[in-house]
């Protein structure tokens, strides 16, 4: 029968070298020392210790034993503390997001986790809808998505905003949307909604809908998508983020345009359960991060 005290003896009585020393460590006597260590070598079937008098050297299944139970305690301490919903320091993270928030996001959360080794992280890029289901089915905690969605089991609320951008190739002298319709438009998840969104309310006399622009490409990964304007293959209109997160980002440039209009993100989560504060902090942590690095201060909103 599984027991964890017999592994927290075997781990105390390779740290020490002593059946001694764990004796004295553990409150225990050393006959029972040796007990435990026997009991668990019956439980695995295979000798843990070579024994030479009063010294041992461990056999490969000690060597492999005294991982996996470093292992097992190190879990059982994460699994513990994740159950304070309180902590802001410890636990685990699940969330989801798209790449366009994500691929700045991920990495302040990582930053926190070098902060707090108690955090650990559980990060998955994915469309809206695909967010949407892993919620509701218990796969994150929280979801990240650009649109809002009424769901009877499903709380959905306004996070934060970015705003837009009309990124084109670095030599492009232009700055009308008839010379927009010339290099054609490259495509992605949400392109087609942010471009019409964008070129709407900067150009309401001339702009009726995308269809007016010739499709110069696809892609699904919102990160790849400004390689290709890069390549003078086309424009595209994505959120800042994605445009300052970019390896690309100095073979493009962004229009000036006299209207902003923004990308919406929403966190959305189980009405059934309660997210715990170390989400809040996080969210509200990057959130701030962004607006003093857009505007030098912050609104102080609430993140959840």
């Amino acid at each position: 029968m599984f027991n964890a005290q017999y592994f927290r003896t075997f781990i105390t009585l390779v740290e020490t070298g002593s059946f001694t020393r764990t004796a004295e460590r553990l409150e225990m006597t050393q006959p029972g020392v040796s007990q435990h260590v026997r009991k668990l070598e019956h439980y695995l079937d295979k000798s843990l210790l070579e024994r030479h008098g009063r010294r041992f050297a461990l056999t490969e299944a000690g060597r492999r034993a005294y991982d996996y139970g470093l292992r097992l305690f190190t879990e059982h301490e994460q699994f513990r503390h994740s159950l304070d919903d309180e902590a802001l320091d410890t636990g685990e993270c699940r969330i989801g997001s798209p790449g366009s928030v994500g691929l700045m996001l991920y990495p302040y959360i990582l930053g926190q986790q070098q902060m707090y080794p108690g955090l650990t992280v559980s990060y998955s890029f994915a469309f809206s809808h695909e967010i949407v289901a892993d919620v509701l089915a218990g796969r994150h905690d929280l979801g990240i998505i650009t649109e809002p969605v009424r769901h009877p089991e499903l709380d959905c609320s306004q996070w934060h905003q970015e705003p837009l951008c009309l990124v084109v190739p670095a030599d492009f002298a232009g700055t009308t949307l008839s010379e927009l319709m010339g290099i054609g438009f490259i495509n992605y998840s949400d392109g087609v909604n942010h471009a019409g969104a964008l070129l709407r309310s900067n150009f309401p006399d001339e702009f009726r809908s995308m269809s007016q622009f010739r499709r110069q490409g696809f892609t699904n990964e919102v990160a790849m998508v400004l390689d290709a304007v890069a390549r003078g293959l086309g424009f595209t209109v994505v959120s800042r983020l994605v445009l300052e997160t970019s390896p690309w980002q100095r073979q493009v440039k962004e229009l000036d345009l006299p209207v902003v209009e923004h990308e919406s993100l929403h966190l959305v989560t189980r009405t059934s359960s309660r997210v715990p504060r170390r989400y809040e902090r996080l969210l509200e942590g990057f959130r701030e991060q962004r607006l003093r690095e857009r505007f030098g201060y912050s609104d102080g909103a609430p993140a959840i």
